[in-house]
């Protein structure tokens, strides 16, 4: 086994550049699951994984159709009943490039710079797909696999996931596993080896609200007609207090409190205010009192404007009362809210704040609830022994503030625990421009993932 383990390692080493090649390759097909004109480039990201896996070795690869976008699933069992199985998680599909003037590059032309490669997905999350298809490549190509691996890479992450849970559902046999690796998630600094244990959960909302029955003239209404784009903004003021606190009814009321033991982990964390400061470009930090900015983002949950439309907004000037307002907002939640009660709580909320001169409506577009995963499982100790291998320091534990509904999918359908450990860094700039992946972090993933799957075995 430890002969093994040398001749995957170097067998990565060899072809280093090979693997350098596929995530360029992977990052050119413009993948982004939200847009209709990418219809065709989804296809043809499901399929080039296809045949990525047929070329790894993978057995029973399948492109599986759903509503939506395809989800493209393979498997090697070859390691037998005794042995460990785990399922590994991905998704193939990108958020859009825009705004595309403020890239200093071809989004879907990866470049190289330095230590960085740029592109969309470079690590959000091709480049962390990449990394784990090349650790079981390394393995099985100098022999057999440690335990049984199954792989299941989707393409609707970005817009909620919203058919994966059932087909997760519908082939609970198939998908059946001792555990599940999720590398949607990232480390906190290079040289810091990083295991993310809890992952917030999302609820997300489209509120619009009406009132005359089209624009009218500002001057020739206004004072009489109540302004759509008024009572709106009036109303997203008093969702937060001035401690920064949520005010929709009983939107705390089942939060798992944080223990003392997990406040301490979690001020290892090198994100502080400072880190902040200087990645935002904000002229100050705000947030929930009471909390640290690492707690705010991870542990606590939160409630933003995501996005606003009224009225006239090109250039120059037109006096016009708008007929209409709307916002986009979403949620992020921690164990134990439930999304949908959250929704109920917002139209708790409208009902008892807006004013009789306006109607609304609110919609519910996504949502998964949060999880939190055993930190002392035999997965997450084999693969924070690995990480230290690499790294020659044992991960720090962290709770993440964005939401991968997979996670919680697994927990609920299968029976079964994420390893979430990926290798994204905070300055990544994934969903924004100019998003980058570090490769020497990247490589040291793939090295970390070998040593992983062969701590693993039996």
């Amino acid at each position: 086994m430890s002969n093994h383990r040398d001749l995957a390692l170097s067998y990565f080493q060899d072809h280093e550049e090979e693997i350098i090649r596929k995530l360029k390759n992977f990052i050119s097909i413009p993948s982004v699951s939200t847009d209709p004109a990418h219809k065709e480039d989804i296809q043809k990201a499901a399929q080039w994984l296809k045949e990525e896996l047929i070329d790894m070795g993978m057995e029973d690869v399948e492109i599986y159709p759903t509503p939506k976008h395809p989800i493209v699933y393979g498997q090697k069992l070859d390691a037998g009943e005794d042995a460990y199985t785990v399922l590994i998680y991905g998704h193939y599909d990108v958020q859009p490039e825009d705004p595309l003037d403020e890239w200093d590059t071809d989004p879907f032309v990866a470049t190289i710079q330095g230590e960085e490669m740029y592109g969309r997905g470079a690590t959000d999350m091709k480049g962390q797909v990449i990394a784990s298809l090349s650790a079981v490549k390394a393995i099985t190509e100098t022999g057999d696999l440690p335990l049984n691996v199954k792989i299941l890479i989707e393409g609707e992450e970005e817009i909620g996931g919203p058919n994966l849970g059932r087909f997760i559902r519908d082939h609970q046999e198939m998908l059946a596993c001792d555990f599940a690796l999720n590398p949607d998630t990232g480390m906190l600094a290079p040289d810091l080896p990083t295991i993310t244990y809890a992952l917030r959960g999302l609820a997300y909302f489209e509120l619009r609200v009406y009132g005359p029955k089209q624009d009218l003239h500002s001057g020739q209404f206004g004072g009489a007609v109540h302004n759509p784009a008024q009572a709106l903004s009036e109303l997203i003021a008093g969702m937060h207090d001035e401690k920064g606190k949520v005010t929709l009814p009983g939107f705390y009321d089942d939060i798992l409190p944080l223990e003392e033991e997990e406040r301490e982990e979690l001020s290892r964390s090198p994100l502080d205010e400072a880190f902040y400061l200087k990645e935002t470009g904000a002229p100050a930090l705000w947030g929930e009192e009471g909390y640290s900015p690492t707690e705010r983002v991870g542990a606590r949950p939160t409630l933003e404007i995501n996005g606003l439309y009224s009225g006239f907004i090109g250039e120059g000037s037109k006096t016009v009362l708008p007929s209409y307002a709307m916002a986009k907002i979403s949620t992020r939640l921690v164990p134990d809210q439930d999304p949908d009660q959250v929704g109920e709580q917002l139209e708790r909320y409208l009902t008892e704040n807006a004013p009789a001169t306006v109607r609304w409506e609110l919609d519910q577009l996504a949502s998964s609830p949060a999880s939190l995963s055993d930190r002392t499982s035999p997965w997450v100790e084999a693969y924070a022994q690995a990480a230290e291998t690499v790294w020659s320091k044992r991960p720090l534990f962290k709770r993440e503030g964005g939401s991968v509904p997979v996670v919680g999918e697994f927990q609920e359908y299968l029976g079964v625990e994420c390893v979430n450990a990926g290798f994204g860094l905070p300055t990544d700039n994934l969903h924004g421009p100019n998003e980058k992946v570090h490769l020497p972090t990247l490589k040291k993933g793939i090295q970390a993932l070998i040593h992983f799957f062969f701590n693993l075995g039996r």
